[in-house]
């Protein structure tokens, strides 16, 4: 191959890792939106609906009020910040670490195991892997490969750091 080629396909490789983060990073936004924004909220369904191994944690999270209360601002704001950031490209290396982190808790209270039921139904047949453990690796494409240099605010606030040098 070619260098120049190379190096176009490197720079393909960029711009499709930077949709990556802003597509990945949108649903974060409108996920942690929807819950900053409604003040009815809670997570409380969805932990009780726990079938994981950490089953107990989790219904014992959804059994106390002030614990249940930390979880949903905890778990709302986490999505949306972590949703800006990586829209906005600015620190998006930690926000994916901490996308990944609310994604395996999510996973490990409603894995995609066989013979678990759920009170929500999923939208497709799922055996292990499922829309969540792909979210998960697609956060850790972007961090291994951050865009935020190339194509978000972390440019802008490096390059002013630069000139300012």
């Amino acid at each position: 191959m070619q260098y120049t080629q190379m190096m176009n396909n490197s720079k393909h490789s960029l711009i499709a890792i930077a949709l990556l983060r802003i597509v990945v990073g949108w649903h974060f936004l409108y996920e942690g939106l929807v819950k900053v924004l409604n003040p009815e909220w809670t997570s409380r369904a969805f932990l009780l609906d726990s079938g994981g191994w950490f089953n107990g944690f989790y219904r014992y999270l959804a059994g106390n009020a002030t614990l249940l209360n930390i979880t949903d601002t905890l778990n709302a704001w986490g999505l949306t910040l972590i949703g800006f950031s990586l829209v906005l490209g600015l620190w998006s290396r930690f926000a994916a670490l901490g996308g990944m982190f609310l994604l395996a808790l999510y996973y490990l209270s409603h894995p995609a195991f066989p013979g678990i039921t759920y009170l929500f139904p999923s939208d497709g047949s799922y055996f292990i892997v499922n829309k969540t453990i792909v979210e998960m690796f697609a956060l850790a494409v972007i961090y291994f490969q951050p865009t935020d240099y190339f194509i978000g605010l972390e440019r802008l606030i490096s390059s002013k750091k630069r000139n300012h040098e």
